[in-house]
């Protein structure tokens, strides 16, 4: 069993974070960065935040002690029945809020584990195609400024990754916040959705949650836009409806 990793703050925490990150593999540097700039914030902001690996240890007892999930870059296809069952709950009950960056919608048949229908529902019913290998800049256009994860954020503004297509628009099942124009690819891309949602929440569950497609590379964390997305975030997720 892997340890739990926790950044501690020094007096009673507001809340408890628990982000889950894979070790290794393309996303371990954006892993890395995003754990310090985290426990920078969670120091500063009065929370907790505990960190994991894989989902092995997850069940319906554990996730009580969690006010919020942060799925840092974990796909939804390795979880086993336990995890999935109390990860669902979870979300449909409203027990703490999510925030998942790039891999969640990493949806299909991989490494032999069949498609999580729940989860696939969840991310707007889509299915993972293709993406963009070494990755693309481009203009994200704020479709919903009054929301309150783009406080402070511009009307639209650039940022890069190995950006997801999917089989379809998640737009009918899901309330879009920011979607891409993928004419302003730089360099220029022939993978492309024409209708391309990056960031959106799920409301037909109870759980406040936010999608958000990057996630791949570290300087994502230099980037203001970034880590004001992801600071309100954090901070919207953890209220109760």
């Amino acid at each position: 069993m892997l340890p739990v990793v926790t950044a501690q703050p020094k007096v009673k925490p507001r809340f408890r974070a628990l982000a889950v990150a894979e070790t290794g593999g393309g996303h371990a540097l954006f892993d890395a960065v995003a754990k310090t700039w985290l426990n920078k914030l969670a120091a500063d902001s009065n929370f907790t935040i505990d960190y994991l690996a894989d989902t092995k240890q997850i069940n319906e007892k554990f996730l009580k002690k969690y006010q919020l999930f942060i799925q840092l870059d974990y796909p939804p296809y390795p979880w086993k029945a336990p995890a999935q069952k109390a990860f669902e709950s979870y979300i449909e009950k409203g027990k703490g809020g999510w925030i998942g960056f790039h891999h969640p919608t990493l949806l299909g048949v991989f490494d032999g584990y069949p498609m999580w229908q729940w989860y696939s529902r969840f991310m707007g019913d889509i299915q993972f195609k293709r993406h963009i290998p070494g990755g693309t800049s481009a203009t994200l256009n704020v479709e919903d400024p009054a929301h309150p994860v783009m406080k402070g954020l511009p009307a639209s503004f650039l940022t890069k990754d190995e950006w997801y297509i999917y089989d379809k628009s998640p737009r009918p099942n899901v309330h879009v916040i920011a979607s891409i124009d993928e004419a302003t690819y730089d360099p220029d891309k022939a993978v492309k959705m024409g209708d391309h949602p990056v960031i959106w929440t799920n409301g037909h569950v109870k759980a406040r949650n936010l999608y958000i497609a990057m996630g791949h590379f570290p300087e994502l964390l230099e980037d203001e836009s970034f880590t004001r997305l992801f600071r309100n975030a954090i901070f919207w997720a953890t209220e109760r409806r």
